[in-house]
């Protein structure tokens, strides 16, 4: 469920209901108001992570100027002049524009260094991707034409026993007609010498 904005709070319209006695729709109004419970309950969700993000930041400048020497300023025990008062206000200034300074900047190569690892990083899993990818392919032809030449092989071997069969028929068929042939044959002159010592 999406997050409510304040126009859609505002603009939200409940249909009319039909008479004044029945009032609004309950299911619709029951439906609006636990869309608006959710949003409040993330916003104050993000609010206290955000309170909590800001604590850590703060404790991380504090720890970064600490480490890079800044600390709140000696008091002097002698009186200062005139000029050394205004010197040591200044000086705080100073160290605490030094201070983000030096954090920004450590801020920014931090961030370059993240892009740099994360473009090299990105140019790495792309050429791996494009070596396993031409592997791939290599490996589907490879594939592809041994089991080509395999179901030619096949092919080829089929077409010679469909062939030695052809053989085999005709040559079953040859001799089957001539051993019917000679049966006959027989028959015939036996019948004919029969009937001639009849």
């Amino acid at each position: 469920m999406a997050m409510l904005t304040e126009n859609d709070v505002v603009n939200m319209r409940f249909k009319a209901p039909k008479s004044v006695e029945d009032g609004y729709d309950q299911d619709e109004v029951d439906f609006f108001l636990d869309e608006v419970a959710e949003t409040i309950a993330q916003l104050t969700k993000e609010k206290a992570e955000l309170e909590a993000q800001l604590k850590s930041a703060q404790a991380r400048v504090t720890e970064l100027e600490n480490a890079a020497g800044v600390a709140t300023p000696q008091q002097v025990e002698s009186q200062p002049t005139q000029a050394d008062s205004t010197a040591s206000f200044a000086q705080p200034v100073t160290d605490e524009a030094a201070s983000a300074t030096g954090v920004l900047s450590l801020a920014q190569r931090l961030h370059d260094e993240y892009v740099a690892n994360g473009k090299a990083e990105s140019e790495r899993i792309i050429t791996e991707a494009e070596a396993e990818r031409t592997r791939i392919i290599a490996d589907a032809e490879d594939n592809y034409n041994r089991t080509l030449t395999k179901l030619e092989e096949e092919r080829s071997l089929l077409e010679r026993k469909i062939s030695e069969l052809r053989e085999f028929e005709r040559d079953y068929r040859t001799r089957l007609k001539s051993y019917l042939e000679s049966l006959l044959s027989n028959v015939e002159s036996n019948g004919q010498g029969q009937t001639g010592q009849i």
